[in-house]
């Protein structure tokens, strides 16, 4: 895809998408109350090919959501289980020589088989077998990609994306690059806010890709920030706990894509989200420090309730959208 075929979000700043509250009859918390239930009462299967380093809570969290975990990294495994797997997550955090080539190859056959997987993109923009990685998911894209908002930014920039930079005081300039953000590990060292004009178009190419068009995009941070494209919902809270255990992103990723495998993109996103704010907090709650936390974070993913959960606080913006959008028969063509 030509960077000219993105979507034109012209107008659509940071400022101007604050939103409202979300009402407590929307029928997106009743499907967020509903995705909840289903994993607990269907237990459903989604497979990791993830990061080693955080590989054990990862599985925990998605158990502790009500799911069912398989973790790998044998390539033909992946793509064999995908055939009974619901949906499937891919990190990229710590990487082998082998994955330049495997995960490619993983994404396109999961492609071929439009199943929904979701992609973290961690530590996006260092390193060129990373890049390469990256890159390789452009033609053969997720149906979720969840990660902070350096993450979001770069990835946007590794993809040639061609994504408007918002500007406080004069609005959104269009045709501008976004991806030159300063990488810094696993941290972020953007906003969520500043991510929001990629998150946008991102999801509008992912879902292009996606069965049924549907896709979305996540970014965590003090407000998370989910899009598809369309509507934006940010959701407040959470414990600041989270960043003193290893994995949380890793782990939340995970569990987005157990909530995929019953729900729509979107709701799998805001789901997951609001779930993990909601245990969060209630780790923290008594908690003596990370290694308390981390044991009473499972705890909670496993006690909070769907309706604790749906009940989140959440706003909602609709983007400002002009007439020109991505051609699903020509974006991602080279």
């Amino acid at each position: 895809m030509s960077t000219d075929a993105s979507p034109d979000i012209t107008g659509s700043t940071g400022a101007a998408l604050n939103g409202t509250p979300l009402p407590a009859d929307d029928p997106e918390r009743q499907l967020i109350a509903k995705a909840v239930r289903e994993v607990k009462e269907t237990t459903p299967l989604a497979q990791s090919f993830t990061n080693f380093v955080t590989i054990n809570l990862v599985a925990n969290a998605q158990l502790a959501a009500g799911g069912t975990a398989a973790m790998s990294y044998l390539p033909d495994d992946i793509i064999d289980t995908a055939a009974i797997a619901k949906a499937t997550y891919i990190n990229v955090g710590t990487l082998l020589p082998f994955f330049k080539d495997a995960l490619g190859n993983i994404a396109r056959s999961l492609q071929a088989m439009h199943h929904p997987w979701v992609l973290d993109p961690v530590a996006a923009g260092i390193g060129r077998t990373r890049s390469a990685i990256l890159w390789a998911f452009r033609s053969a894209p997720p149906t979720i990609v969840r990660g902070n908002a350096s993450e979001i930014i770069a990835l946007a920039g590794i993809w040639d994306l061609n994504v408007p930079s918002a500007d406080s005081d004069t609005g959104a300039k269009a045709g501008t690059k976004t991806g030159t953000t300063r990488p810094a590990g696993v941290e972020a060292v953007d906003d969520v806010d500043s991510a929001t004009n990629a998150a946008i178009v991102m999801a509008r190419y992912l879902r292009n890709y996606a069965p049924n068009h549907r896709a979305a995009v996540a970014v965590s941070g003090a407000t998370d920030l989910v899009t598809d494209g369309d509507t934006v919902y940010r959701l407040p809270g959470g414990s600041s706990m989270m960043t003193k255990i290893t994995g949380a992103g890793c782990s939340l990723g995970g569990v987005t894509a157990t909530y995929l495998a019953v729900a729509d993109p979107l709701t799998a996103a805001l789901a997951a989200s609001a779930l993990y704010n909601r245990a969060s907090e209630q780790a923290a709650e008594g908690c003596t420090g990370p290694g308390s936390f981390q044991t009473r974070f499972l705890d909670a993913l496993w006690n909070v309730t769907a309706e604790d959960i749906a009940a989140s606080p959440i706003t909602v913006s609709q983007v400002p959208v002009s007439q020109n959008s991505v051609s699903p028969d020509t974006a991602g063509t080279a």
